[in-house]
């Protein structure tokens, strides 16, 4: 099958999403579509998954004008979309999730699990998928839920497979897995739409590429004729820097210590200290303890042994808001599940954290809560419509832009960030990188987890590398390089 959409065309009030857009892909090619947040991949897509109609424009595949106007229609034409946030139950077993809302019925109008079963197995075996039917999808690993959704797209008979950054959230080797099933889908001659924001996966994997940016196609053509640093440059307009961001913040006191902390199974014996000013990395393999050990710090695991010191004074943290009135702020990995509140507007989600200082009587005083949200906008640059649109609404690096104002509007004297990057673009990563920085050159003790040794190298002056819940090395200099992290973090 081959889709192709020509002169794509969608406004959303004065805003104008998509402009003239022509876009393809066929059956065995995987097609990167690239672009900053808001730069209107979603909207392409949602248009092609029938989510939403465009204002003008053609869809056709095989050369035959179509229209979608609901994502049944759209998987009925053999298009499946399978979105960041898999839209499995963790509770049923994998079989049931294949078959969620086409269930196959006996003629007394029972389920045939048996069935079901039958044609999961089945299924699995073609694709060369090692996983058992009746496993709950709890017990599986980000990469096997990933492909639970890609099989189960192709029990819908799917051609064209769109997959919205299916790697944000997994491992080395869980990607890897992940793309030796796309592999297997190229010589089933089954088309896919890869977005994603990490350029080497990108490069690796696809084998055609988009780049949109303000609603407009301003790159695209094979990958083996371009290179990251142009694509990036395609992204954003202009060259993204790489080399180390300097560093000008003086070192002060210390914020933080942490002596032979201890949670098992998740970490031990941890030693470290952090101090005002700096900008310290944290990094390793997911898994590694790194998230578990400062959610201990911020009192979200309080089950501890050894000693937290802040600003020099032992502390028993009990609780998150204990470590809050310390000054201490803790940003989460995974935005979506664990940062912000879908059902709460731009204006609530940027303030929840400060709400009860300019609260009197049991009443919010609204107009010091959009003021002080309102000079954390302009610091942050967050682009948005009104304050009281929904979260829902902004791009990726938008909301972690507003998750960030909700933690430095408690103004914090050690701000932990668990992932800072992800899910955005390079533009907003840049943006974040140079909001670390100048938080440094005001004296706040940052720390930075990630897995991404190119992020560590970037923004932080030192790093602790962690392997199985322990401190197997610091480097920083020459020594804080990728190939000598990715020794330390797989245990060399």
């Amino acid at each position: 099958m081959k889709v192709s959409m020509k002169g794509i065309v969608k406004s959303f009030g004065a805003n104008d999403v998509l402009r003239q857009v022509d876009f393809s892909v066929e059956g065995g090619e995987i097609c990167a579509l690239l672009g900053e947040n808001g730069a209107g991949k979603s909207t392409l897509m949602n248009i092609l998954g029938g989510v939403l109609q465009a204002d003008r424009g053609q869809i056709e595949l095989d050369g035959r004008p179509v229209s979608f106007h609901s994502p049944a229609q759209s998987l009925d034409a053999g298009i499946a979309f399978i979105h960041q946030e898999l839209n499995l139950i963790n509770d049923l077993p994998v079989y049931e999730n294949m078959f969620i809302g086409r269930e196959l019925r006996k003629k007394s109008g029972f389920i045939d699990h048996k069935e079901e079963i039958r044609q999961t197995r089945q299924l699995f075996a073609g694709l060369d998928i090692d996983i058992d039917p009746n496993a709950r999808v709890a017990s599986l690993d980000a990469s096997y839920k990933q492909i639970v959704e890609i099989a189960r797209a192709l029990l819908m008979k799917a051609s064209i497979i769109i997959m919205d950054e299916p790697t944000t959230s997994l491992t080395d080797p869980e990607i890897e897995r992940v793309f030796d099933m796309l592999r297997t889908l190229k010589k089933q001659n089954v088309g896919v739409v890869f977005i994603s924001h990490k350029l080497r996966e990108v490069m690796e994997i696809c084998d055609t590429y988009v780049v949109l940016r303000d609603g407009v196609v301003v790159a695209g053509g094979p990958v083996q004729e371009t290179s990251i640093p142009r694509i990036s440059h395609d992204m954003v307009g202009h060259d993204v820097r790489t080399e180390p961001l300097e560093q000008t913040a003086d070192i002060g006191p210390e914020v933080l210590r942490l002596e032979d902390l201890t949670l098992e199974p998740y970490y031990r014996r941890i030693n470290l200290a952090v101090h005002a000013g700096e900008v310290l990395g944290v990094t390793g393999l997911l898994g590694d303890g790194r998230s578990e050990v400062f959610r201990t710090v911020f009192g979200d695991m309080n089950k501890y042994q050894g000693r937290i010191l802040i600003e020099g004074k032992p502390v028993q943290v009990k609780s998150t808001r204990q470590v809050l009135n310390m000054g201490i702020a803790y940003l989460p990995r995974n935005r979506k599940e664990n940062a912000i509140i879908k059902d709460m507007d731009i204006l609530d989600n940027g303030s929840i954290v400060t709400l009860e200082r300019i609260t009197r009587c049991g009443l919010i005083d609204r107009k010091k809560q959009l003021n002080n949200f309102d000079r954390q906008r302009k610091d942050l640059q967050i682009k948005m419509g009104k304050p009281t649109d929904m979260i829902s609404s902004l791009s990726g690096g938008n909301q972690q832009k507003v998750v960030l104002a909700k933690w430095l509007m408690s103004d914090p004297k050690l701000l932990i960030l668990d992932n800072p990057t992800q899910g955005v673009d390079v533009g907003a990563k840049e943006e974040i990188y140079d909001i670390i920085l100048q938080l440094a050159k005001r004296g706040v003790a940052v720390v930075v987890l990630s897995n991404e040794a190119q992020e560590i190298i970037r923004v932080c002056g030192r790093a602790l590398v962690m392997y199985h819940g322990n401190i197997c090395a610091e480097v920083s200099g020459e020594t804080m390089n990728e190939a000598n992290m990715m020794r330390l973090a797989t245990g060399g």
